[in-house]
């Protein structure tokens, strides 16, 4: 299957420590970058996926997060500006966002992936459209699988869980991200194949 797009949480996955950073301080983690272009290098799509409340509450804009996003190559940003209480249909763990976007680029979502360090936001929202997740271990990575693996993980496990956004896009593969699950999948024929090859030798 041919990944169509790759969407990208912000906090804990591309830099920063899963908490809120005002874009002029934000850091990247130092393999941010090289994963984007190589996702761009092999005709992928690439948008960030963002919750952002601070800007309903004042303290920076959307167009800040834009240009931010901009700067490291995105193709778009989708940023939900709501607190989590507003309702919205743009708020992660709501699919809003990713639907907009399926819309304005006319992608088929279950062609795209999801990568994010939250199970409870960034999982569930691409289980809501059949994308597929990859849990980043970096950020707040580790703890949506231990501390708060209870609020998400029977709904939306991941289909791979990664080390960092380099490792969850991967170098060998043709279909670049999603490979290490193609190479799981096989391993796992292969041993299905081997199992009933036994048996009928022995039977």
């Amino acid at each position: 299957m041919k990944i169509e797009a790759v969407f990208v949480d912000r906090d804990g996955t591309l830099g920063g420590n899963g908490h809120f950073i005002h874009p002029r301080d934000f850091e990247l983690f130092p393999s941010s970058l090289a994963a984007l272009q190589l996702l761009k290098d092999h005709g992928i799509k690439i948008f960030a996926l963002t919750n952002q409340h601070n800007i309903s509450k004042g303290l920076t804009t959307e167009l800040e997060f834009q240009k931010e996003f901009d700067s490291y190559g995105f193709d778009a940003a989708y940023i939900c500006p709501h607190e989590p209480e507003e309702g919205c249909e743009c708020h992660k763990p709501r699919p809003g966002m990713l639907q907009k976007a399926a819309a304005e680029h006319e992608l088929d979502l279950t062609h795209c992936a999801v990568i994010g360090d939250v199970g409870s936001t960034d999982m569930l929202a691409a289980a809501a459209v059949g994308a597929k997740r990859i849990l980043v271990e970096i950020g707040w990575g580790k703890q949506s699988l231990e501390k708060y693996h209870h609020k998400w993980y029977e709904q939306a496990s991941p289909d791979f869980i990664a080390k960092d956004l380099l490792d969850a896009v991967g170098t060998t593969d043709q279909y670049q991200i999603l490979g290490a699950i193609q190479s799981r999948m096989v391993l796992f024929s292969l041993t299905i194949t081997i199992i009933f090859q036994t048996l009928s030798y022995l039977y």
